[in-house]
């Protein structure tokens, strides 16, 4: 059967106690079909298979993946399609329909999980874009090399730990302003910082941060001004502030002018280099690094290797 003119969609299924995986898939499937787009679907049941379902498209074939699903599984279906060769990869574009339990870089875009309508019209366009891809390279506990690709961000430190709670809490609530209300109060009483020593263009910060977000997107708010296209990172370096500047800092996050609080220094630059990062959580894309990365690390960005279907 001829699939490059067919969608191969990934489901993967939203989990939450107030959320019905059936019934989100017939919204979808109604919507698919109405748009008349010819399609094959497989539903991912466990976050390890991505990669592997996404290595099965690309090997039958299919030229627009689409995952039906959150960051973390854009993140898994992006590191897959890195390993093809770049001829393999630049036939291949991958789209989303949000639904995640953080959907962060379809949000950048403009695509919700309350209007999969909408997405499929604007997919169905078939609108592409070249995207950057961050990249993270790092040794691993075996002092093997490794390397992450990322979407939207890489969070060191404090943030790192409340990303992975805020998924857990929303995971169990089913509400994603519940659960960031819930992990920020949590984050209150266990506010830290990390003695860190990074190099960011000729500038280098050697003191205690208590949270550093290098973007390749909006970064969950903390790189606002971010954009995949430019081929440059957004930088947040977070310091310690004072309990009421917390508060502060809460509202202008809210209110999309994180990078206002005082608190907050960011750059702009193509590579970030961590020598330092003391006792310090990795996340990749919201959810925590398996591996954590044991000594210095480094993060960069790969301009245009990706295409992506935007709205159009």
């Amino acid at each position: 059967m001829d699939t490059s003119n067919r969608w191969g969609i990934l489901y993967c299924p939203k989990g939450g106690i107030i959320n019905n995986p059936k019934k989100r898939w017939e919204r979808i499937e109604a919507a698919l079909r109405d748009c008349r787009v010819d399609y094959d679907f497989v539903q991912c049941e466990h976050t390890s298979g991505v990669e592997r379902l996404v290595k099965m498209m690309i090997n039958n074939g299919y030229k627009t993946i689409v995952i039906a699903g959150g960051d973390s599984a854009l993140n898994d279906a992006v590191n897959c399609l890195m390993q093809v060769d770049q001829q393999t990869r630049n036939q291949i574009t991958l789209g989303v329909i949000p639904n995640g339990m953080m959907n962060d870089f379809a949000h950048y875009w403009g695509f919700k999980e309350g209007e999969v309508e909408q997405t499929v019209a604007w997919l169905k366009k078939r609108r592409v874009r070249k995207i950057d891809l961050g990249c993270i390279r790092y040794a691993n506990k075996k002092g093997e090399n490794c390397h992450r690709y990322f979407l939207n961000c890489v969070n060191v430190g404090l943030v790192a730990a409340i990303m992975n709670l805020r998924r857990q809490t929303r995971h169990i609530l089913g509400s994603r302003t519940l659960s960031f209300i819930f992990s920020f109060i949590l984050m209150i009483f266990q506010r830290l910082d990390y003695r860190m020593h990074l190099k960011i263009n000729s500038d280098e910060v050697k003191r205690k941060v208590m949270t550093v977000c290098v973007g390749n997107a909006s970064g969950y708010g903390q790189t606002p001004n971010a954009n995949p296209y430019n081929g440059l990172l957004d930088v947040s370096v977070v310091y310690h502030p004072e309990m009421t500047q917390l508060f502060e800092g809460f509202y202008l996050f809210l209110k999309g002018k994180f990078l206002n609080h005082k608190s907050v220094h960011p750059y702009r630059t193509r590579e970030v280099e961590f020598f330092e990062a003391e006792r310090a959580m990795v996340g990749v894309d919201g959810r925590l690094m398996s591996g954590a990365p044991v000594g210095k690390f480094r993060v960069t960005v790969e301009p245009e290797v990706l295409n992506f279907l935007i709205p159009s």
